[in-house]
């Protein structure tokens, strides 16, 4: 057996030369179009975020926009939150956990609450009572009394003609119950006289003459089965009315316990997890200007802090020096009014105004001197807010100029009520805060102004 070699392979092409087995490779197609034309990835996808970040605002405002009406829970859950918060932070550093210290505030400010109203609620509702039975007779007073002394000091200084003189009365030509007028238009006017009773029912209304009583002795039993049969009768005409009541008055009471819940437990959330929400906040700004950022919330906070915090503390300083005047001064229905007081001092500038306005109504049915001294006792407590609460709680960061304050009350009252009263004024000052931290960033770039104070006037060029 021999061994068979295979035989030599030629290659298919012959060698090429030396010469042009040492020329260059050609030119790729990057190095043709040269380092000037290609554009860094960083810098080709820099424009993603922005869009990113603005698609996404986008969408979040319409959704809120769509959602508006059920909003009010998200809303009151973040003032309550804002409002809590320095109690949590107090709490937790008596070495309690945030749940915990949650819990614990939580209780202590609704137990407070609870103990304020369930002592005050009787004394509050007896005051109510009382107004509205005495409510007629000052109607009555203020119509017969102070309108005609005011219709005569008005002409005897010459602002109004004078009375004209009283109509002889017409004697009555028609002792009908009912009278037909017949008008020029062709229409008849029915006029209901004395003799008939109206009842509304579901399907209209019913006349029923009224039969004249005699002098009867006095009988409970009638008196009693009377009464039962009116209230039959009138369940009977009007039960899917009282029905559709009953029904409104449980669905409300159960919707506002709900709404009650669930902002206490959004409120819980917000403040459980406030440091992964601002984490959140700073991470869609970029690194180099999350510094930034930290000044635009320190700015914010310091302004919402005067204006909800310190308006809260400052509304409990004037309904307790308002109870104090009223008290002292013997004001009828002071405990209602303090409260009335207390509440709208929740409205800057109006919500004084109007607290006033039944407080010195009231003390003109007593006396001249009681409406003035409760008047010079509201000047005072409010000159005693302007000038020493105010800056002492609220701050200089949290002013805002009265015009804005009128402005924003007036476009939120406007646009949502009573709501949109009370959350304009914190609305305007994170407005204020926004504005004033972009122009300090944007006057820091101008060289002419980096040096100038955010607020401050240029003053005028000297005289030539």
């Amino acid at each position: 057996m021999t061994d068979s070699k295979p035989p030599p392979t030629t290659p298919p092409f012959p060698p090429a030369p030396a010469s042009i087995r040492e020329m260059p490779a050609p030119p790729s197609m990057r190095e043709l179009l040269g380092p000037s034309t290609s554009m860094p990835p960083s810098r080709s996808r820099a424009w993603q975020r922005p869009v990113f970040l603005s698609v996404s605002a986008a969408i979040v405002l319409g959704v809120v926009v769509v959602a508006h009406e059920v909003m009010l829970p998200f809303v009151l859950a973040v003032v309550i939150a804002y409002v809590l918060t320095p109690l949590v932070a107090w709490v937790e550093r008596k070495r309690v956990n945030r749940a915990g210290a949650i819990l614990i505030v939580y209780a202590v400010v609704l137990g407070s609450l609870g103990a304020f109203i369930w002592a005050a609620a009787p004394r509050v509702a007896h005051e109510l009572g009382n107004l509205r039975r005495e409510i007629p007779s000052m109607a009555n007073e203020v119509r017969d009394t102070w309108v005609p002394t005011v219709q005569e000091k008005i002409r005897a200084l010459g602002l109004a003609p004078p009375a004209p003189e009283p109509e002889p009365q017409e004697s009555a030509r028609h002792e009908s119950a009912l009278v037909a007028r017949p008008q020029p238009d062709g229409s008849i006017t029915i006029d209901v006289g004395s003799g008939i009773a109206v009842t509304q029912t579901k399907r209209g209304f019913v006349l029923e003459p009224v039969r004249e009583r005699k002098d009867e002795s006095f009988d409970p039993n009638r008196m009693i089965s009377e009464a039962l049969g009116k209230t039959f009768a009138y369940a009977q005409h009007n039960a899917m009315e009282l029905v559709r009541i009953g029904r409104d008055v449980i669905a409300s009471v159960s919707r506002f316990i709900f709404m009650f819940f669930i902002t206490l437990m959004l409120a819980a959330y917000i403040m459980l997890t406030r440091e992964k929400i601002v984490d959140f906040f700073a991470s869609l700004v970029r690194p180099s200007s999350r510094a930034s950022l930290g000044g635009l919330l320190v700015r914010m906070d310091r302004g919402l802090s005067g204006v909800v915090r310190g308006q809260l503390v400052i509304c409990l300083v004037n309904g307790a020096l308002s109870a104090v005047g009223f008290a002292i001064v013997g004001l009828k229905y002071w405990p209602v009014l303090a409260l009335v007081a207390t509440v709208l001092s929740l409205i800057p500038i109006f919500g004084s105004i109007l607290s006033s306005v039944p407080a010195v109504i009231l003390g003109l049915t007593q006396s001249f001197g009681t409406a003035c001294f409760v008047l010079g006792w509201i000047v005072l407590v409010h000159q005693l807010e302007a000038n020493v609460l105010n800056p002492k709680i609220m701050g200089d960061s949290a002013k805002l100029h009265p015009v804005l304050v009128v402005f924003s009350l007036l476009v939120g009252e406007h646009f949502f009520h009573t709501i949109g009263a009370l959350l304009a004024v914190p609305c305007m000052s994170l407005a204020q805060s926004i504005f004033i931290h972009f122009r300090q960033v944007v006057q820091k770039s101008d060289p002419e102004l980096a040096g100038e104070p955010v607020g401050s006037l240029i003053p005028p060029p000297p005289p030539r």
